[in-house]
């Protein structure tokens, strides 16, 4: 493969080579404090804050952090919706030398579990919603956590929803105890805001632990360091150019615990002071309004998201033209949906590319310049692509051959925490082995062939087939299933299972309606199978094992003739 293709297809207003400063990343909030402290920071529900509040809330947040026993390399975790808390929480961690562990909402009590003990964290930030609050009670009294820092809603919404929300919501709203393993998001701030700056070695600390299954399912956390997230948001700003400092609005719809929005919305939008219009999750009128009203000009999003706007019934009565650009991640982006999109906003929708191993980004279709059908785009500022034998990593593979999609550049992370050999079997020769794979054609760009063996992507969200079929083993009437990914119009992917019950146990009996609400405090809501059918008898290999590539077939085979998932 001829080293560096990709530069002729460069924009002009781009370097590869440009140079990547490295700072500490709450060094992104410093900074845009420092250059616009009257600008609005967030808009959240129409309560407003300008970098100057974030900035002295983030501090104080440090300083109660500090104050609760956070030191160098402490794990606290936010167990949080977009919300100005965890913006506030993320930064005052850093500031306090600590490590911010994401959890995602959608996980069950049992996956939190594991990530919290794997991971080491000691505090956990979250809310006192009913949605949030008594899973994480539940798991205070079964993990290691010393203390959970609990936020209110009602203390960021603007007056008078702040009054009205625990009278028309109060059902939404959850009873949190008075003890010393609780403290309020309100008194964690109660202090003079004056924290013990830590000395950081920016190559080596942890700044976000952030969790990925990788191929197996089994959980793994990917560590990502200052220098590391850094130069990913410095790469994303070099990468749009035209973005113009202290003058962009950004759409915050995109859950901040997924690494593609915690790089590309939150930390992306303080690097070049961008207000976030942020929203606790993606409601497609809501969002509407806000483009129509607000005015934002970045809508960073995942295809789901685009797929929607294009076909809401009443699209005409909202305005678009707000928006200059748009990228699209976490699953591959049909052609039809870029170019209606385009067409109906009028705004430039582009691919890219990552992995949590890579902060996440790592190519992107430019803004302006040739966008390739099918195409992931071109390796960002700093970032080598190198496509290798599956079999053989040193061996390089020709230009338009298909291998394994190899990365290298200063946002690949550190390793796997508490795991050297995993670690060992992705890194070789410093590169990341993505186990995706794919080609580099003759102008340097990336295609992706095949996606990590069996991985789901729902909405852009990985769910692996193993967890969801060991969730619907431990059903009683279950001998055996089966779970693949199936095309679906709206998420990309939808999890189907299929189902062999146990003799004397028949479908009429045990019914899809009932299995699913027998998993529904097993599994997230994206791992949630949107279709289970029973089969007397499933697929297997030749020495007993159940297999897939058959359902897989005949699923492809349904959406190619233009059948639907058995619907059972």
């Amino acid at each position: 493969m001829t080293a560096q293709p990709w530069l002729k297809s460069y924009p002009n207003n781009v370097k590869w080579d440009a140079a990547l400063p490295t700072k500490p990343l709450y060094a992104l909030l410093d900074d845009a404090v420092a250059r616009f402290p009257q600008n609005l920071a967030i808009d959240f529900l129409d309560k407003t804050y300008t970098y100057a509040e974030i900035g002295r809330l983030a501090q104080h947040a440090a300083a109660g952090f500090q104050k609760l026993g956070v030191t160098k390399g402490t794990k606290v975790g936010l167990f949080l919706p977009n919300c100005p808390q965890f913006v506030i929480a993320y930064y005052g961690i850093l500031k306090a030398g600590g490590t911010v562990v994401n959890y995602s909402p959608l996980y069950s009590e049992e996956e939190l579990l594991k990530q919290i003990e794997d991971s080491e964290t000691d505090y956990m930030v979250t809310l006192s919603l009913t949605a949030l609050y008594p899973k994480m009670a539940g798991v205070l009294v079964r993990s290691r956590i010393k203390m959970l820092i609990v936020g209110g809603l009602q203390d960021v919404l603007p007056f008078p929803k702040n009054l009205l929300f625990p009278v028309v919501k109060g059902k939404d709203i959850a009873k949190v105890p008075s003890d010393a393993k609780h403290v309020s998001f309100k008194k964690l701030l109660d202090n003079d805001g004056r924290y013990a700056p830590v000395n950081l070695n920016l190559a080596d600390d942890i700044a976000v632990l952030q969790y990925t299954g990788g191929t197996t399912g089994v959980s793994k956390g990917a560590m990502l360091t200052h220098a590391n997230l850094y130069a990913n948001t410095q790469q994303a700003t070099m990468w749009f150019p035209d973005s113009v400092p202290g003058q962009e609005r950004m759409l915050g719809v995109l859950p901040f615990f997924h690494v593609f929005a915690m790089t590309a919305v939150m930390n992306f939008s303080l690097a070049i002071g961008a207000a976030i219009i942020m929203r606790p999750r993606f409601e497609l009128d809501p969002v509407l309004n806000d483009i129509t009203k607000k005015k934002p000009t970045l809508m960073p999003g995942v295809p789901t998201m685009y797929t929607a706007i294009i076909n809401h019934p009443k699209l005409a009565s909202f305005d678009l033209k707000s928006i200059k650009m748009c990228i699209s991640g976490g699953a591959p982006l049909p052609l039809e949906i870029k170019q209606r999109f385009e067409a109906l906003s009028g705004c430039k929708l582009v691919e890219g590319y990552g992995l949590t191993e890579t902060s996440p980004i790592a190519c992107c279709n430019p803004l302006m310049g040739m966008n390739k059908e099918a195409s992931i785009g071109i390796p960002v500022p700093g970032t080598t692509v190198t496509i290798v034998d599956r079999d053989d990593p040193k061996k390089l593979m020709p230009i338009k051959e298909a291998g394994e999609i190899c990365i290298s550049g200063p946002q690949v992370m550190k390793g796997y925490w508490r795991k050297p050999d995993a670690s060992a079997d992705v890194m070789t020769n410093g590169m990341l082995r993505t186990g995706d794979v794919g080609y580099m054609d003759d102008d340097g760009y990336v295609f992706i062939i095949d996606r990590k063996k069996d991985l789901i992507l729902v909405g852009g969200f990985n769910v692996y087939p193993r967890v969801v079929e060991e969730a619907i083993y431990r059903h009683p009437a279950v001998a055996e299933v089966t779970v693949i990914g199936i095309p679906d119009t709206y998420a990309g992917e939808a999890v189907k299972a299929f189902v062999k019950l146990k003799e004397g146990a028949q479908s009429t009996q045990t019914t899809a309606d009932q299995l699913k609400d027998f998993l529904k405090d097993k599994l997230g809501k994206h791992e949630m199978p949107k279709h289970i059918e029973f089969r007397k008898e499933l697929p297997k290999t030749m020495i007993g094992k159940l297999s897939k590539k058959e359902l897989v077939a005949e699923e492809k085979a349904k959406a190619a003739a233009g059948g639907t998932a058995a619907r059972n």
